[in-house]
């Protein structure tokens, strides 16, 4: 079977996957054999890389801890996950729209209790309730305020797969041998050496000045940010390390914005076109242009 995210994630590569694969380089799965991703997120290109090639070491990471304690619960306690994602999903089904609604705030409040209050006794519980909200709310957004409080309104789904349990038992099946972390993507830097791949998706540059979606965790991304990661990915490239990343196209709004051509200029810098798959406004969903950035020379075919 195709393995794919567990949640819908903005950002989410599974639309770029045919294209990312085309960078991945030549030697992965032979001398490249040790995988990293310093941001997580959906985990669209981990699954297909876990699925397709031979990889020794596989290491994953992202700052927002809630979505590392889901990776780590579907690794570790796949039976008990997926018992209260059913208990959920049972009663969920037969609710009318107010009902549901009620169900949801209620659901999203005790998330947000939990992951202010709570300590390692209930990351089960906020797993569950993680991957529920996440197939619940509306357009699948994961987004917190500056407090770090999940605060996504409901969505209308009319019946949402809360459960998906031959996905969820194919993902805990690949993680079993994955080292799971959760910091700074800095930490990563120690991972890296000439066998070593890294794809790197972090935070998008927003296009404009309205259109800022970087609230993944209770961190901003800004430009400075951005820099700072193109110094990251000099120091893996020093160290051998082959490195895709992706990113928004500044182009898009703006033709003589070249942030991103001058930041990584000593790289192959590709643009593809992506389709903007969460948007408040449906009529702003459509078709861009997105930059994938890669040092790893000849490109996979």
């Amino acid at each position: 079977m195709t393995v794919k995210p567990f949640i819908k994630w903005a950002g989410g590569k599974s639309q770029l996957l045919a294209d990312i694969r085309k960078n991945y380089p030549v030697e992965l799965g032979k001398s490249v054999n040790k995988y990293c991703e310093p941001f997580v997120g959906g985990g669209a290109v981990l699954f297909d890389i876990l699925s397709n090639f031979s990889v020794k070491e596989v290491l994953i990471n992202d700052i927002n801890a809630e979505l590392i304690n889901t990776y780590t619960k579907i690794k570790k306690n796949l039976e008990a996950l997926i018992f209260e994602l059913t208990s959920m999903q049972e009663e969920f089904w037969p609710l009318g729209e107010s009902e549901r609604k009620n169900y949801y705030y209620d659901k999203r409040e005790q998330f947000n209790y939990l992951k202010v209050n709570g300590d390692e006794t209930v990351n089960l519980e906020k797993a569950a309730l993680f991957i529920f909200l996440n197939k619940t709310c509306f357009n699948g957004l994961f987004r917190v305020n500056k407090q770090g409080l999940f605060n996504v309104p409901a969505g209308a789904y009319k019946k949402p797969l809360i459960c998906d349990i031959d996905n969820l038992t194919a993902i805990s099946n690949l993680l079993q041998d994955v080292t799971i972390r959760c910091g700074d993507y800095k930490n990563c830097l120690n991972f890296a050496d000439k066998d070593t791949f890294f794809y790197i998706d972090p935070p998008y540059r927003p296009l404009t000045e309205t259109a800022s979606f970087t609230s993944y965790a209770e961190t901003d991304f800004a430009d400075k940010e951005q820099v700072e990661l193109g110094n990251f990915v000099d120091k893996l490239t020093e160290k051998g390390a082959k490195v895709v990343i992706s990113n928004s196209d500044p182009k898009n709004s703006d033709n003589n914005d070249d942030f991103f051509d001058e930041l990584y200029s000593k790289y192959n810098i590709a643009r593809v076109t992506a389709k903007r798959m969460i948007n408040c406004n449906g009529e702003s969903r459509g078709n861009i242009s997105e930059l994938i950035i890669s040092n790893c020379g000849g490109a996979r075919i």
